[in-house]
């Protein structure tokens, strides 16, 4: 089971970036809209840092019903009469074919017979319908320059028949489903329908945000597939027959070969590259770089036959209108605001340049599969890597990805789109940096929570909080050491079965460990009844020597304090009298993983350790709850202590001036306390001179003293020492070293 916690534990982040993955691949496979929407306008972006550079280059020209020619010629629609003169004009200058991007559906209402029909039975009315109609002129004018004109499409039924010039041949099935579908048109009028070499339908979808990025070649009218105003003025500049149109059921292609999805359209040697819908991307020019002539100069004559014929001569021209009265304003990726005849124009351009944008078959399997394979190897990678190498592998994934898709665009006409590729790695990326997150959390909380039963709650925030203060390794440290130890442990074990003893010791340790963790100590060990804990490691404590000193007092008041409570209670649990001794000790220690390869230990060793355990020693010698070392005593003075005597512990050449650790500040400022040291360092001055009656005399005056701070062993203990050492002097070399001979 533990094994396969870890196992669980090392895949979960990889496991994680899997899953999200998964996800990014269903939704690849939805292809939801706002992905979609995403997609359309990265490819935008790619046009307005790339747009087609060759407009001015190609032989097409939009004469342009600008806010200029309705101010000059009046409000829109003009007379026909003025667009018979405009179309003869571009003939005799040598235009290719004109195209008109403007639907004549209705006759023109200020035409002889119009008005005639307003004055039947008068003799005006008869004048005005011997006079030639305005739409005949208009037909008339196409024997100058073949003519394409436009038509509307509508979904209801609407409008009278319409006859393409040329049909359209289908390699394949014919593309139901997917090409646009309608059952209705507003055509021009018959006399201008049929003196026309083409017709062509102009209507336009936008995108769902209102951008117009690709222009329909074909569409079904009823049963019958119909070509774009577009494509019919190619067909008619280039006299070619029948266009055909490409389905993947023809074509070999794999993504639609169920279905029967437009692929291409070929014309004369030209195969325009199609969407499913029979659409073609268009690429547009820079906004302004598109050559426009206002068609006011052309019909009132202010450009000259010369100037046009330069202007038109073996050029295809479109004919529309950019005056917002119109109403023929469309949006694309390059501006807000431009007339749709522009739109055909790019068309017609690109279809006789051979410049096609292109989304190919096999665009969405490869964006699939590089959404794939680049997240199952950051999934993989990821754990292993790191949050910073991981974040830099994720953006040079995406930068690559991009970066193809860029190169697609410019050096191929490919758009490959990069979305779901990047999508996949920033999932993979930001769901497993949660997991890797989330793990780790987990893992500090453990530690956390492990280490509250040997540091303060403090002193793991802040480790937790800055991991660096948490220095692996040996190295050397000025330390507090503290050993405490109950007394008689050996008597209480040999009452009581092991567990009761083990249930004593959790009572006793479990209050003491509280007392330590508050003072920011480290609780290194428990050896048996015996506790070892230490200061200023793992963390810095300027203060290690007064919360050690402190600690020791709380832990000698706590033990009284349990003591009393226990009275009475079942003795199974608390064995009677309970007393303890405390050593405490500074110096440098070394601290740090210790141990072996197989087995560490946040532990310290040194002499101030061995120090502190011979002190605790010590205390039931001396009859004193703490003892404390000489170099601790010197960082302790605001607190009350009291010089014990100079000790050559067991195993040690070099004596120690030990001291008693019997309250705090309050304590030390106690006049009490003044008259127990002063009278105790006036016994141990008559003591190390060898004056045993001085000595016994100050000992017997402090004796209500030692009994009222609750040290009488320390007085039982001088007095005997004295007693014995007035009967057997120790010569005129001793210098008031006490040997200990016990640990």
């Amino acid at each position: 089971m533990d094994r396969l916690r870890a196992v669980a534990e090392r895949l979960g982040p990889a496991l994680a970036g899997f899953a999200a993955l998964a996800l990014v691949m269903l939704l690849l496979a939805l292809d939801p809209a706002p992905v979609q929407r995403l997609q359309m306008q990265v490819f935008d972006v790619y046009q307005r840092a790339a747009p087609w550079e060759g407009a001015n280059e190609a032989p097409a020209i939009v004469v342009d019903v600008d806010e200029m020619s309705i101010e000059l010629l009046g409000q829109w629609p003009w007379p026909r009469t003025d667009l018979a003169r405009l179309t003869r004009r571009l003939g005799e200058a040598g235009a290719e074919v004109v195209a008109y991007d403007i639907v004549f559906s209705e006759a023109d209402r200020t035409s002889p017979e119009a008005l005639a029909e307003r004055y039947a039975g008068e003799a005006i009315g008869e004048e005005l319908a011997a006079l030639p109609g305005h739409d005949a002129q208009f037909a008339e004018s196409f024997d100058e320059v073949p003519v394409v004109l436009a038509y509307f499409l509508e979904r209801q039924a609407i409008g009278r028949e319409i006859e393409p010039r040329m049909g359209i041949s289908v390699s394949g099935n014919p593309p139901r489903g997917f090409v646009a579908s309608y059952r209705g048109a507003l055509p021009p009028v018959p006399v201008l329908e049929q003196a026309a070499a083409g017709t062509g339908f102009v209507s336009l979808d936008a995108d769902d945000d209102g951008i117009v990025r690709r222009v329909p070649l074909v569409a079904f009218y009823g049963e019958t597939l119909v070509p774009s105003l577009s494509l019919e003025q190619v067909r008619v500049a280039l006299n070619a027959g029948s266009p055909n149109l490409l389905t993947s059921a023809g074509s070999g292609e794999t993504t639609y070969a169920d279905s029967a999805a437009a692929v291409a359209m070929r014309l004369d040697g030209i195969e325009v590259p199609l969407n499913e819908a029979g659409e073609m991307w268009v690429h547009y020019p820079p906004e302004g770089s598109r050559e426009m002539l206002p068609a006011w100069r052309i019909i009132t004559g202010d450009i000259s036959d010369t100037e046009l014929a330069e202007a038109v001569a073996g050029r295809l021209v479109l004919v529309g209108g950019s005056a917002v009265g119109l109403q023929d304003l469309v949006s694309t990726p390059l501006t807000e605001r431009t007339a749709g005849v522009n739109v055909h124009a790019a068309a017609v351009e690109q279809m006789l340049a051979g410049h096609f944008l292109e989304r190919p078959d096999w665009a969405s399997a490869l964006e699939g599969v590089l959404a794939l394979l680049l997240g199952v190897a950051l999934a993989l990678m990821l754990p292993r890597l790191g949050a910073g190498l991981g974040a830099l592998a994720a953006l040079l994934g995406i930068g690559a990805v991009i970066g193809v898709s860029w190169l697609a665009f410019t050096n191929a006409l490919y758009l490959l789109d990069p979305i779901w590729p990047v999508l996949a790695i920033l999932m993979v990326y930001a769901v497993q940096t949660v997991a890797v997150y989330y793990r780790e959390e987990r893992q500090r909380s453990y530690i956390h929570a492990a280490f509250d039963r040997y540091l303060s709650p403090e002193l793991v925030r802040q480790i937790a909080d800055d991991p660096n203060k948490l220095e692996l390794g040996g190295e050397e440290r000025d330390m507090s050491v503290l050993m405490c130890d109950i007394r008689g442990f050996s008597r209480i074990s040999e009452r009581y079965t092991p567990k009761q003893v083990i249930d004593f010791l959790i009572a006793f340790l479990t209050p003491m460990s509280e007392i330590l963790l508050a003072r920011k100590a480290t609780l290194d060990k428990y050896i048996g009844d015996a506790i070892l804990a230490f200061w200023n490691a793992p963390l810095d404590d300027p203060d290690h020597p007064a919360n050690a000193a402190r600690a020791a007092l709380e832990m000698i008041a706590k033990t009284k304090q349990l003591n009393a409570a226990m009275a009475g209670q079942d003795s199974a649990v608390w064995p009677g009298e309970v007393k303890i001794g405390v050593g405490i000790n500074s110096g440098l220690c070394c601290v740090g993983n210790m141990g072996s390869r197989k087995r560490l230990s946040y532990t310290l060793i040194g002499d101030t350790v061995n120090v502190a355990s011979r002190l605790e020693g010590l205390t039931k010698q001396y009859g004193v709850p703490i003892a404390v070392g000489q170099t601790l005593t010197g960082r302790l003075d605001t607190f009350a202590l009291l010089e014990l005597d100079r000790v050559r512990a067991v195993g040690r050449d070099e004596p120690v001036t030990i001291s008693a650790l019997l309250g705090d500040e309050a304590m030390e400022a106690s006049e009490d306390f003044q008259r127990l040291r002063s009278t105790h360092l006036a016994m141990l001055e008559a003591y190390r001179a060898q004056d045993w009656d001085v000595a016994l005399s100050a000992l017997e005056r402090g004796k209500a003293l030692y009994e009222s701070f609750e040290i009488p062993g320390l007085h039982a203990l001088f007095a005997e020492r004295i007693a014995g050492l007035r009967e057997d002097p120790p010569g005129e070399g001793w210098d008031g070293v006490y040997q200990a001979t016990a640990k």
